[in-house]
């Protein structure tokens, strides 16, 4: 939760100007880029700009990071060949999940090694890109952590981490303030008392990566066109807005659409100033003075023609939409009985999400096994012999075309019937797939 706050304040008091103050030089995290991590936290927590009092968030972006997550580390296998590292890999593993939609929906994470067994997960809005080398992998990174003591003591420790000719330096620096607007002024690590034997500065020659992994969306940056990562979502952002939108439209359908009495005020009760009606829900009656209408009745019933189907409709197309702009199938936000597509037409739609996964998979492995080369420097094992295994699985499409070769078998040997197997394969309803049978199964049913 402070880390939270800190960010919030980090980009409120610092810009980019101040950013590279503390620092000493240019970095490569612009205000844009801040600008677009604060929305798609702000859109992943359900607060994105357009929701309101009667715009609520679908919670899309969620979904779209959950999906991808299951996808990509279903049936994943990895491990190190030393017991006492693969003990402490396991268990990072096994937060991977939860960080890893964090991480698809922020643009990208650090996994950190702390020593002692232990590790960290960092998402976007927690650390400082500082330069990137000529694989896109961070050789200067700063990380941000904020003490407080009492109510007006503000500590900040910048821990920044770089890579110069082989030579991995690592510097903590402290500043203090008595305002959470203002980073306030440098002092000495011995301030606080758990930072006081942490060294200013330390060396470790003979590296050639960083000590921590990192992880970044593999898409192109239409952001800044740096580096940094974008969010799995930022391509869909304008269509998740409209079904949110149309959200909005269909739960206001629903509640206009209650039935209501028009009572005139005569059928009322009064109880002080007010009217009522005793024992009754008071959503169902509505006071009006008829009399002064055509009409003389003292009750007139309003239960007005639900449009609700052409809403839903319209929220499942931008579903749909924004399954292709993702790389999304058919059918994983939207409900696959709603639209009506060939067999051809799914099986490239899951191709199209199998090559997003697969590319998600090769950089998260590059992520793993950085993160496993940290985890053996900080063991003191770095140069010592170890493997480094991870694998996954192609289920998206290779499951698919064995199910399918199983209820074509099933079919023939007359197990499933055929109209069965176009519900399932051509998602039709049951009367439509038995429409679509060639004449001689048709008589047959």
């Amino acid at each position: 939760m402070w880390m939270s706050r800190l960010w919030k304040a980090v980009r409120k008091m610092f810009g980019y100007t101040e950013i590279k103050r503390i620092i000493g030089r240019d970095v490569t995290l612009s205000q844009d880029m801040i600008d677009a991590i604060n929305d798609w936290k702000n859109m992943l927590n359900g607060k994105a700009d357009w929701v309101s009092k009667y715009v609520k968030s679908l919670k899309i972006e969620q979904g779209i990071c959950r999906e991808f997550a299951d996808v990509v580390l279903t049936e994943m296998e990895s491990n190190l060949s030393n017991d006492k590292l693969d003990t402490y890999y396991q268990k990072a593993l096994l937060d991977l999940n939860e960080n890893m939609q964090d991480g698809l929906g922020l643009g990208s994470f650090i996994l950190k090694p702390l020593g002692n067994g232990k590790s960290e997960f960092v998402s976007a809005d927690k650390f400082i890109p500082i330069h990137f080398d000529d694989t896109g992998k961070p050789d200067d990174c700063a990380f941000m952590t904020v003490k407080t003591v009492g109510e007006n003591q503000h500590y900040t420790k910048i821990e920044r981490h770089r890579l110069e000719n082989k030579v991995l330096i690592i510097e903590n620096t402290v500043y203090y303030s008595e305002s959470r607007n203002d980073i306030g002024r440098r002092v000495g690590l011995d301030s606080v008392e758990e930072w006081a034997k942490l060294p200013e500065a330390v060396s470790y020659p003979g590296m050639d990566r960083m000590d921590f992994g990192f992880y970044r969306n593999p898409m192109k940056n239409s952001i800044d066109e740096s580096p940094c990562g974008i969010s799995i979502f930022e391509i869909a952002k304008e269509l998740i807005k409209k079904a949110d939108i149309q959200g909005a439209r269909l739960d206001w359908e629903y509640e206009s659409g209650e039935r209501a009495i028009h009572v005139d005020d005569k059928a009322l009760k009064k109880s002080g100033s007010n009217f009522r009606l005793p024992r009754l829900n008071e959503r169902l009656y509505r006071g009006m003075n008829l009399e002064d209408g055509k009409d003389k009745e003292l009750l007139r019933e309003y239960s007005p023609l639900m449009r609700d189907e052409a809403f839903q409709r319209g929220l499942e197309k931008y579903y749909r939409q924004i399954e292709f702009s993702v790389g999304l199938s058919y059918g994983d936000l939207s409900d696959c009985q709603e639209v009506e597509k060939t067999a051809t037409e799914i099986k490239v739609a899951k191709q199209r999400k199998y090559n997003r996964v697969n590319a998600i998979q090769a950089k998260l492995k590059e992520c793993l096994e950085d993160y496993a080369a940290g985890l053996a420097f900080r063991e003191g094992m770095y140069t010592s012999g170890y493997e480094f295994n991870c694998k996954f699985n192609d289920s998206i499409l290779t499951d698919e075309e064995a199910e399918r070769k199983q209820d074509m078998q099933d079919v023939s040997m007359g197990v499933m019937q055929l109209w069965e197997y176009r519900m399932k394969w051509y998602n039709e309803d049951e009367e439509t797939a038995k429409q679509n049978l060639p004449e001689q199964h048709r008589d047959m049913e």
